[in-house]
């Protein structure tokens, strides 16, 4: 049997597969913070990492019973902010966060309230120009949308949000000069790969829920 070194994995086509189950099935996609507004005023920021783009359309997976969930079925503006990824820290400080009151059930054991998230993350608001919740300042890229379309998934504990872009902010350091392009070169995103956190390299840290012991290389 031949040994791949992990960046090999898709050359080698003599190992046998095993079947497993795992706990969740995040096998790599970008970690962001979703900013929305309570209803009393205030704004919520919450780390998630089920998002992708269908051209200008973002489409997000939210917990039924999250806050942000409670938000964008009466509130529909938000901002998509993607952290780089020394950011980790912040977004980790902010997992085991819930705007929710009271705490859902399945939050009870793990969670705690936190009324203001910006603060306990240790990160700063700054004014969105079409949508009302604030952007995320440190983060690199930024965008207002609006969500078009909130709907309950097949086995009805998420809700899947289709959001409509409407504008689109960047750190200047990562766009091409001259151009409307972010340049890959300069930007990497914080990916989220079965809850430990990596950039586009070796691993940076994993997430409190993590139920893999992090690699000692």
């Amino acid at each position: 049997m031949n040994t791949a070194t992990p960046s090999g994995l898709c050359n080698d086509t003599s190992t046998d597969h095993v079947t497993i189950a795992p706990s969740i099935l995040y096998f790599g996609t970008p970690v962001v913070l979703l900013s929305t507004e309570n209803e009393n005023g205030t704004f919520n920021l919450a780390p998630m990492s089920s998002a992708w783009a269908l051209g200008h359309v973002i489409v997000l997976g939210v917990g039924a019973d999250a806050q942000t969930a409670h938000n964008l079925r009466n509130r529909p503006d938000l901002v998509v902010n993607l952290p780089a990824p020394a950011q980790w820290p912040s977004v980790e400080r902010l997992a085991p966060l819930t705007g929710r009151t009271p705490l859902p059930a399945r939050k009870r054991d793990a969670f705690r309230f936190e009324p203001d998230k910006f603060a306990a993350a240790g990160l700063l608001p700054e004014p969105s120009e079409l949508v009302r919740p604030p952007r995320v300042a440190e983060c690199p890229l930024q965008m207002e949308a609006r969500a078009a379309r909130v709907q309950a998934d097949a086995s009805g504990t998420f809700l899947i949000v289709e959001a409509q872009v409407l504008k689109v902010h960047a750190d200047p350091r990562i766009v091409i000069p001259g151009s409307q392009h972010v340049d890959p070169a300069a930007w990497s995103p914080l990916i989220y790969n079965f809850r430990h956190y990596y950039g586009l390299g070796p691993e940076l840290g994993h997430t409190f829920r993590s139920q893999t012991p992090r690699r000692q290389d």
